[in-house]
């Protein structure tokens, strides 16, 4: 098992480094473009999150990281010491906001569902939140010589 803690300042331009680190943490697997791409992006939309939701404008807070690795199986735990969500399965519904002013669309839940294997959140109003993301990383050997996972409905 391999673990590594990041703690940012709730800053919107430190979701690119949030990025950054989860893409090293995992390149020694080798995962192909697309599970690449989709992980970074759902870790920006948990970080981005934690920043404009749990934190708003106070940029004087931290967001902590904790990616961990397990043989192939990645845990991407993101936690703020914000304001909370009153009600998680509200905010899980595709295009709910409490920004609609900043022109927030809603998706952050749906897109951190569509591309891990498992999203869990855990709130409380007043004290914070903590997302909770895996991924099992496939191997070399389950994608084809394009890097696109094998159907093994076709094999």
């Amino acid at each position: 098992m391999n673990r590594i803690v990041l703690e940012i300042d709730s800053r919107a331009c430190n979701v690119s480094l949030a990025r950054v680190v989860t893409a090293s943490f995992i390149a020694p697997l080798d995962p192909d473009v697309t599970e690449l791409s989709d992980i970074k992006t759902a870790v920006s939309e948990a970080v981005t999150n934690a920043i404009i939701h749990g934190y708003g404008d106070n940029e004087a807070n931290t967001v902590r990281m904790t990616l961990t690795l397990n043989e192939r199986l990645l845990t991407v735990e993101v936690t703020d010491n914000g304001i909370g969500i009153p009600d998680i399965a509200c905010a899980r519904e595709p295009l709910f906001t409490t920004l609609p002013e900043l022109e927030r669309s809603g998706l952050g839940f749906t897109v951190m569902e569509s591309f891990m294997d498992t999203v869990d959140v855990i709130s409380n109003p007043g004290v914070g939140t903590t997302v909770t993301m895996t991924k099992l990383i496939k191997t070399i050997e389950s994608n084809d010589e394009h890097g696109s996972p094998q159907d093994p409905s076709l094999a």
